[in-house]
């Protein structure tokens, strides 16, 4: 059984504020590299028999409302957890802070976390967890949430940059044999995440 892999570290957006123009450019080369990832059967979640006709994943429309400034409330004593999975597997995950954004006129909250098995890796101990769900759940986007990567801010702020235009689906949206993250239900949006990959649908 594989587990659920991290791969898009390097394209967290660093600047709060870009350029409409370079923005959009990130965003796109996000979407590019993620459709490489996919189209390379040594590192795509596809089935075998998908890999054969992908040609890209579907996104919705770049918006950069979707890039949001959150607060941060740090929570260095909240206790570690066993994060539910697709499976029996139980990963053991630590509560690293509560974002707190308006989105389309909606006060959101989510809980930001880190992995207990990346935090002693050299390369991944940075690596910050959000996964989460909203109201396009099983309609236009994956019914089991999706996630966003994002990165410890630099000491002493009390921000976080979250941008939804970089959410992306598990690899069980694609693949059974994987074992994902189940968003908890404290991440659960009251709002239509209209941003990142949408649903997948196998293109035969």
């Amino acid at each position: 059984m594989k587990n659920f892999f991290f791969p898009f570290l390097l394209l967290i957006i660093i600047s709060c504020k870009p350029k409409t123009s370079d923005y959009t450019d990130t965003i796109k080369l996000f979407q590019y590299e993620l459709n490489t990832q996919y189209s390379d059967a040594e590192k795509s979640p596809l089935k075998e028999e998908d890999l054969k006709t992908f040609k890209a994943l579907d996104f919705f429309d770049i918006d950069k409302n979707y890039l949001v400034q959150a607060s941060l409330e740090l929570t260095p004593n909240a206790p570690i957890f066993e994060m539910q999975t697709t499976t029996v597997r139980l990963p053991l995950y630590k509560k690293y802070g509560i974002a707190r954004f308006t989105l389309n006129g909606e006060k959101c909250e989510l809980n930001v976390y880190q992995s207990l098995d990346l935090m002693t890796s050299l390369d991944y101990a940075n690596y910050l967890f959000l996964p989460f769900n909203d109201n396009t759940n099983g309609k236009t986007s994956y019914g089991g949430g999706r996630f966003i990567d994002l990165e410890i801010p630099e000491d002493g702020s009390k921000t976080i940059v979250i941008d939804f235009n970089k959410s992306y689906n598990p690899y069980c949206a694609y693949n059974h044999k994987y074992s994902c993250p189940i968003p908890p239900s404290e991440n659960n949006l009251n709002v239509e995440i209209s941003a990142g990959v949408k649903a997948y649908k196998e293109q035969h």
